[in-house]
């Protein structure tokens, strides 16, 4: 099969526009930086990011640019709320956006191009569409005229009278039509300096829109090969952008048009708004940012994504807590690797694509993996299936290891240790294309941590010698053997109790946090 994607502007899925080998340019539109980044604003990242790796993995060159709105109305609101300027409360949030898409894997991203670095190209477009007649200045405000734009409404496949209605269009009595758009908005009194630009309608701001547009052209060029965002971006701000781009340009703004599903928490989209809000910097208190990621993965992209329920003393929503637990089986799978191999999971490396050259070697049943995680990923990027044929794969793995009793040194078989390995490397392959390592949260260095560590020892010690001394007592039925057990199995459980668990292993006692 080859790669086939859903096109919003078509509404069906076409082949991918490019072959292997080739440049790809993709442009995703990133946040508007007044406020601490929280989930949702990790989907369409995630998401993509996922797309660039398998998109390399398939050959193509990737270039990648996320853009950041900092100056905009919302900015310049919450800056004079909390009494400090709109440059260094974007510079915080962008600070806090950058080390939430690290802590979630998200490396994939070329450019970060800022708003403001960029009014000089954002003038010249409107300046072209002035020009040409499709925008207008008024009042020291400049306007776009969609109807002047024939196709105008193509991207969501209604006419604009339709696409008014509910729509987020701000009123002003300075437009000539209801559902024209800014492209520049003049500075109004009162404003900080800091967001006042020169043009030649008078200092003030770009519009919304026509940041995505200058910056995606000047850094990719007037025809884009994947332009993705969320749902909620399709109008008006993509629609716009597909309108202003084509008119200043007379040519294709992108040739695929991507949008994320939205998440939701009982049914309700996840929105400040509603009240509803989980931030990111919160998450990853109670989980770790790879496990945040594996959540949005484990859905289709063009899906919404369900937080689920959030019940009373519960840190987080029932969703992303059933996320955590299921991505510590793929924990203790690496950690398993390590024990049987004798390599960390992380130094795994995978021959390469596909089931020609080294990989046709691979044994039968791992081709078939292999198989069907390509072809949902060649499905539209059918991650949530791809994650399924994950699971298959490390749940036959453990299976196999503990039938070949494979962390046994004495007793393990030696051409089932063989199997394992070369599964491990296809484990390691899917985990590369999802952006997952299957690291455990990195040990913290305070004193309580130390502390924790240390008994946590000194009762395994105990443990460990309590059932030494009755497996030294001859007999099935002495009292003082069953005693002696019997307390093991109760340090066991008390520590269960309070959230810890114990794994005995040949090579000696493990414990964790969780299931």
């Amino acid at each position: 099969m080859t790669l086939q994607v859903y096109s919003t502007l078509t509404r069906r899925k076409e082949p991918f526009p490019k072959k292997p080998g080739e440049a790809v340019t993709m442009y995703v539109c990133g946040p508007t930086v007044y406020k601490p980044s929280h989930v949702g604003h990790m989907v369409g990242p995630v998401i993509f990011d996922t797309v660039k790796r398998y998109l390399t993995y398939l050959g193509y060159k990737v270039t990648w640019v996320v853009n950041i709105t900092d100056v905009d109305d919302k900015l310049i609101s919450r800056a004079k709320e909390l009494g400090t300027t709109v440059p260094a409360l974007a510079e915080r949030m962008t600070a806090d956006y950058f080390e939430c898409l690290k802590k979630l894997n998200v490396t994939g991203v070329d450019h970060f191009p800022k708003a403001t670095e960029h009014v000089g190209a954002m003038v010249e477009m409107i300046d072209t569409l002035i020009r040409k007649g499709y925008a207008y200045p008024a009042g020291g405000d400049v306007y776009f005229d969609i109807t002047k734009d024939k196709d105008y409404g193509k991207l969501c496949g209604f006419d604009p009278e339709q696409l008014e209605s509910g729509a987020r269009i701000e009123v002003s009595d300075k437009k000539r039509n209801p559902g024209d758009f800014a492209l520049w908005k003049g500075a109004k009194p009162g404003e900080p300096p800091e967001v006042q630009f020169d043009s030649p309608w008078g200092k003030g701001r770009p519009g919304w829109h026509i940041e995505c547009s200058a910056m995606a052209t000047r850094l990719l060029g007037e025809t884009i090969d994947i332009h993705g965002g969320g749902l909620d971006l399709r109008f008006p701000h993509h629609e716009d952008e597909l309108a202003q781009s084509e008119s200043a340009t007379g040519r294709p703004f992108a040739r695929l048009w991507m949008h994320n599903g939205l998440l939701t928490m009982g049914h309700a989209k996840m929105a400040g708004s509603v009240g509803n809000v989980v931030n990111v910097a919160d998450a990853l208190r109670h989980m770790s940012g790879e496990a945040v990621r594996f959540f949005i993965l484990q859905t289709h992209y063009r899906s919404p994504i369900d937080l689920g329920d959030w019940e009373d003393g519960k840190p987080l929503p029932n969703g992303m807590l059933a996320a955590k637990a299921a991505y510590e089986t793929f924990v203790r799978f690496a950690e398993r690797v390590g024990r049987v191999t004798g390599r960390p999971f992380a130094d795994l490396a995978p021959a390469g694509r596909g089931l020609g050259g080294s990989r046709a070697t691979m044994a039968v049943g791992y081709a078939d993996f292999l198989r069907r995680f390509l072809e949902h990923m060649d499905d539209d990027f059918n991650t949530g299936g791809a994650v399924g044929v994950l699971f298959e794969l490390v749940k036959s793995l453990n299976a196999l290891a503990d039938r070949g009793k494979l962390e046994d040194s004495a007793a393990a078989d030696p051409p089932a240790r063989a199997d394992f390995a070369e599964g491990a490397l296809l484990v390691k392959e899917f985990a590369d294309i999802l952006g997952l390592t299957f690291a455990p949260e990195p040990a913290k260095l305070g004193g309580d941590d130390r502390l924790v560590a240390g008994l946590m020892q000194l009762l395994i010690d105990v443990r460990a010698n309590l059932r030494a001394l009755a497996k030294g007592i001859p007999g099935k039925d002495d009292p003082t053997k069953k005693g002696l057990f019997d307390q093991t199995d109760q340090i066991r459980q008390r520590l269960a109790d309070l959230g810890v668990t114990l794994e005995d292993r040949p090579g000696g006692t493990t414990w964790r946090v969780g299931g």
